[in-house]
């Protein structure tokens, strides 16, 4: 974890402290490997992006919300939900560089309307889209 914290702090940019933490994250889960049901979700998580909702997984797992929250946060560290909204953010920050419009950003990854866009990215970022955009 020190290492972490150490990496944290010689990094600028929001854009590579969140590629940090997802490492971190996703080496956690390769040390506790034991769960398969848990590695599949994970899977259909990042197959979405992160948009893929929690009541569908437990469908597609064949697992009830309860017991799967439990295993998930005891494998991965946090909630599904919280784990699906960072892998969704990390592909709303590497759509920022290209040349589509927040707009296009916001509907592509599943966010209801841009205000719920904007929420979302306020809480990760302290800024809004267009104001984060301008330091990239």
């Amino acid at each position: 974890m020190e290492e972490v914290e150490e990496k944290l702090s010689t990094v600028n940019t929001d854009k590579q402290r969140i590629k940090i933490v997802e490492q971190f994250l996703l080496s956690q889960i390769k040390v506790i490997q034991t769960d398969k049901l848990i590695i599949e979700a994970v899977k259909l998580i990042c197959q979405t992006n992160g948009t893929v909702r929690i009541k569908e997984l437990n469908e597609k797992l064949f697992i009830s919300q309860s017991p799967f929250e439990k295993r998930f946060r005891k494998v991965v560290g946090t909630t599904p939900k919280k784990f699906a909204s960072i892998i969704r953010f990390n592909t709303v920050l590497d759509n920022l560089n290209n040349t589509k419009s927040l707009t296009e950003i916001c509907y592509e990854n599943n966010f209801f309307d841009q205000a719920h866009f904007i929420k979302d990215f306020k809480q990760f970022t302290g800024e809004t889209p267009e104001n984060f955009k301008r330091f990239l």
